[in-house]
């Protein structure tokens, strides 16, 4: 029982359920950005290239010429994808520098908030007996020495 009821602190706790909505969120992000790659940039880029569809790009591995990737996969051949391969880099790509782009916003988010210098220290250390006093103090409290 204790195990169920630990387990089911882990689950609750605020940092769990962030990234598991940052995991979700993230699996629909990427759904996006690959109809992105795949729909909307690689067409034209394909287009620019001399008409070529990226997704049909393929290198048969046994020497046989093969029409399209969809013949070559037909008759079995051994093939290596390209243009599928071209895609997941661009999709990767696309993904790397939206997450560099929000880590790099919060991160200054973050430091203009937080303001540039650390706040200074509420306690020292005093220089004769080695206890820790109150900054502002003047006297140790402990062996009664100046500061």
């Amino acid at each position: 029982m204790s195990m169920v009821k630990d387990f089911k602190a882990f689950v609750l706790r605020g940092n769990v359920m962030d990234m598991a909505v940052g995991v979700i969120i993230g699996g629909a992000f990427g759904k996006i950005v690959t109809s992105l790659v795949n729909d909307i940039l690689m067409p034209p880029l394909g287009k620019l290239i001399g008409n070529v569809d990226f997704k049909d790009l393929f290198v048969s591995m046994n020497g046989k010429a093969y029409a399209s990737l969809d013949e070559a996969t037909r008759a079995g051949a051994p093939i290596i994808r390209v243009g599928v391969f071209l895609n997941q880099i661009f999709d990767f790509l696309i993904v790397a520098a939206v997450v560099f782009l929000v880590v790099n916003r919060v991160g200054a988010l973050m430091e203009s908030r937080m303001g540039s210098t650390p706040p200074p220290p509420e306690t020292k250390e005093c220089p004769e007996c080695a206890e820790t006093v109150l900054a502002k103090a003047r006297k140790c409290k402990f062996c009664g020495s100046t500061l």
